[in-house]
């Protein structure tokens, strides 16, 4: 007796409810994961809200991650920005877009929404920058009911552009308190043995998102930014300034430099070369930051970073001004992020002396061996 063939139409049909159910199974498992994922990216979604709605929105969060995580301008300064007593989520929205503080308006409407600070923006005047992500933005405008705040510090702030966060921030703590306090290097620390006696913090108040109580005093605000500090001062990290022929402090102060003069963080392992060459060589390190510091807060432009600089500001005299005296400042001119770090930590190899910005406005800059090739990349 013959055995009938399995047709093949039959065996195609098997094949695709196959290829279905697993098609199936991978989109169920996905719904299931997706909305943790995204409240690992971006924190827990408003209270109540249905499971649903958190698949909804965790899509268009995934979507929207590039724009809700990337500043507008890294470099960008600090700019007041004033919301009104009663004004509208969307109104907020717009004009944080339309005033360059983040990328996009839509994005950053979901965002609100799923976390539930589109009903607790707070009205009064915030100090934003387009440095900020939109993520920053949100936790820095939404209500002062909380108990707790997200306090930010951003890369390459010195310690009185943190100073004029506070105002603003709900904490109660002046400007001048903090300035006053971050003047004394404390004690407890990993490294505090290593910090020279009679310095201040600066250099060491580690940027980033930290949450405090709005009863925090000023010690133990400073001590929190430390200890993050703390905590992310590897042992590669150290090991990389020893190799350099560095201090931890030395390092920092060295940083604190790349920072400021970096508009794009792949650049600041060659910038950072540039600088450990001319050391080398006992070379004045010629920085516009160390003057930049030195000069102080510019009031005709609102800003604590002198640009351009004059003839006369490079001639300033003062210990920090590196076109002036041969070495590192006597302190760290700003607070370094990790980038900067590790660029001192881990340089590019390179035969450069001298850089300078790229004619093209794109933040880059052009790189030489020998003074003459330097005035060569001078801009036409």
């Amino acid at each position: 007796m013959s055995r009938k063939k399995s047709s093949p139409i039959n065996c195609f049909v098997l094949f695709l409810i196959i290829i279905g159910f697993l098609a199936f199974s991978i989109l169920i498992i996905s719904l299931l994961y997706l909305p943790v994922n995204v409240e690992n990216a971006f924190g827990k979604p408003v209270t109540g809200i249905s499971y649903p709605s958190r698949i909804y929105y965790a899509w268009l969060l995934l979507s929207y991650e590039a724009d809700l995580t990337t500043p507008v301008n890294p470099s960008a300064e600090i700019q007041n920005f004033h919301i009104e007593v009663g004004e509208s989520a969307i109104s907020v929205i717009q004009r944080l877009q339309s005033e360059g503080l983040i990328r996009d308006a839509e994005a950053m409407r979901v965002y609100l929404q799923y976390s539930g600070y589109d009903t607790s923006l707070q009205a009064g005047t915030h100090q934003l920058s387009p440095a900020m992500t939109s993520i920053e933005i949100a936790n820095i405008i939404q209500s002062l009911n909380r108990t707790t705040i997200d306090f930010s510090v951003l890369p390459g702030w010195r310690v009185e552009e943190i100073a004029a966060l506070l105002p603003t921030s709900g904490l109660e703590i002046t400007p001048e308190q903090f300035i006053s306090a971050a003047q004394q290097f404390p004690a407890g620390l990993s490294f505090s043995d290593e910090i020279p006696a009679h310095t201040g913090c600066e250099g060491f108040l580690y940027p980033g998102i930290i949450q405090v109580a709005r009863t925090t005093p000023v010690d133990s605000l400073i001590q929190s930014l430390l200890i993050n500090f703390d905590k992310n001062l590897s042992p590669e990290l150290k090991v990389g300034f020893s190799h350099q022929g560095l201090t931890i402090y030395q390092a920092v102060t060295l940083a604190s430099i790349v920072e400021r003069e970096s508009v794009i963080d792949e650049e600041m392992p060659l910038i950072a070369s540039v600088y450990l060459n001319r050391l080398s060589q006992n070379m004045k390190l010629d920085a516009d930051p160390t003057v930049q510091y030195a000069l102080g807060y510019q009031s005709s432009s609102n800003t604590w970073w002198a640009n351009p600089l004059s003839a006369d500001d490079l001639a300033f005299d003062s210990p920090y001004n590196t076109y002036l005296n041969t070495g590192l400042p006597p302190t760290p001119i700003a607070n370094p992020g990790m980038n900067a770090l590790k660029a001192v930590a881990n340089p590019e190899s390179s035969p450069y002396l001298y850089f300078r910005s790229a004619c093209d406005k794109s933040g880059r800059h052009v790189f030489a061996k020998t003074y003459a090739e330097h005035l060569a990349n001078a801009c036409p």
